[in-house]
């Protein structure tokens, strides 16, 4: 069975490339499980397949300098925005596929942190739209 060690993973926001301060990724997709169970499924639960929805949960260590992450995610705060992901940052492929849509930037968290601590930023977008699966 093949393994991985996460060593370069990729993601980028609205277009830009934020793999010098990403620390995590994750993206996660979900079905809402609908109920159409009748008398006729004799006692058993019937379900289909409902809206689907995404989140993109990031942590981030802090670059408060000019033009570094502070200063590009804090303009982005409410807008819908475009992201790609994968988990090695070499070319998309069959063995590295690419994760993409897009998602609100409902929140960010430029102070975050106790003494002694790195400074990281943690946040969870919500995915606005299909996300798609690309391997070329």
């Amino acid at each position: 069975m093949p393994k991985m060690v996460l060593l370069a993973a990729h993601l980028t926001l609205n277009a830009n490339n934020l793999n010098e301060y990403t620390r995590k990724v994750e993206l996660s997709t979900e079905v809402e499980d609908k109920d159409v169970t009748t008398y006729a499924s004799l006692g058993w639960k019937v379900v289909l397949g409902g809206i689907k929805s995404g989140e993109l949960g990031l942590e981030f260590l802090q670059d408060v300098a000019a033009t570094k992450l502070d200063s590009i995610m804090w303009p982005l705060l409410g807008l819908v925005v475009p992201f790609t992901a994968r988990l090695d940052s070499a070319a998309v492929s069959t063995s590295n596929p690419q994760y993409s849509g897009n998602v609100l930037i409902n929140g960010w968290n430029p102070l975050e942190g106790s003494v002694g601590d790195e400074a990281t930023v943690s946040v969870g977008y919500p995915t606005s739209g299909a996300v798609t699966r690309a391997t070329a």
